[in-house]
């Protein structure tokens, strides 16, 4: 199938589902060294300070493992992530589905280790959002493990970015935010092979089932692109994707 042929079918179910399945995204030697950036970076041989916590908003003591372990903005912490091949991969895909003036807001690691089974709640991303002229978002999901029901895959309710967004609440202080759960049957399954990945609105409800494996790890990488005008706006707003903000979404929690 040539490249033009690919675009087409997934500009339709982007814009139909609110989410496009893209496989073999990156490419085995690269899906290798992600892989070993990432685990540096669960490893702390970089300075995360403000950068990395527990989405699951456990702060209980004494744990030994974070439920749902997410690192924000690794590449301002290693520029070389934005010139590998998968982020320019990205980034031109993500100006063809949506507009020349996409652009990388900010990308972020979220790991479910092994035996943690927390469900990452029922979202849309734009429910953190302050309000902007410009909506147009997208997120990449990449699996650099294969994703699957056990070991917690994404879930996503096709056509739910033709709605409103429905109202969030965050009963976990320092916890992600979270909506009602739609009916089981409107669920579809983001399962994967390592190295694929799935783009969707920044509208789409979705969430993702706990790791219940005993021995995988969940490893995915994001990349989330608006348009650069927007970004600069919400930069302006000292809306840094770092939790150093005073923006507050239409819920009114802080972000």
């Amino acid at each position: 199938m040539g490249i033009l042929q690919k675009m087409s079918e997934w500009k339709e179910s982007f814009e139909t589902l609110g989410f496009v399945r893209i496989d073999e995204l990156v490419d085995v030697e690269e899906l290798d060294s992600l892989r070993r950036i990432y685990n540096d970076f669960l490893d702390n041989k970089y300075d995360l300070s403000g950068m990395r916590g527990d989405l699951s908003g456990d702060t209980g003591e004494g744990k030994k493992v974070e439920k749902i372990t997410q690192i924000m903005r690794p590449s301002l912490v290693l520029p070389a992530l934005q010139q590998t091949r998968t982020y320019e991969k990205i980034n031109s895909i993500a100006r063809q589905l949506m507009g020349e003036d996409m652009a990388l807001d900010f990308d972020m690691m979220i790991d479910k280790a092994p035996g943690t089974a927390t469900m990452t709640p029922w979202h849309q991303d734009a429910a953190y959002w302050p309000d902007m002229a410009d909506k147009r978002a997208m997120s990449f999901w990449i699996a650099l493990d294969n994703a699957d029901e056990e070991n917690g895959c994404m879930m996503y309710v096709a056509g739910s970015h033709l709605k409103p967004i429905q109202a969030h609440n965050q009963p976990t202080p320092n916890a992600a935010l979270q909506c009602a759960a739609p009916p089981a049957a409107d669920i579809s399954l983001g399962q994967i092979p390592a190295g694929s990945c799935i783009a969707h609105h920044g509208y789409t409800l979705h969430g993702a089932l706990g790791n219940h494996s005993e021995s995988r790890h969940r490893r995915a990488l994001i990349l989330n692109l608006r348009p650069q005008a927007m970004i600069s706006y919400i930069r302006s707003l000292g809306y840094d994707h770092l939790g150093n903000r005073e923006v507050k979404n239409k819920q009114g929690q802080n972000q």
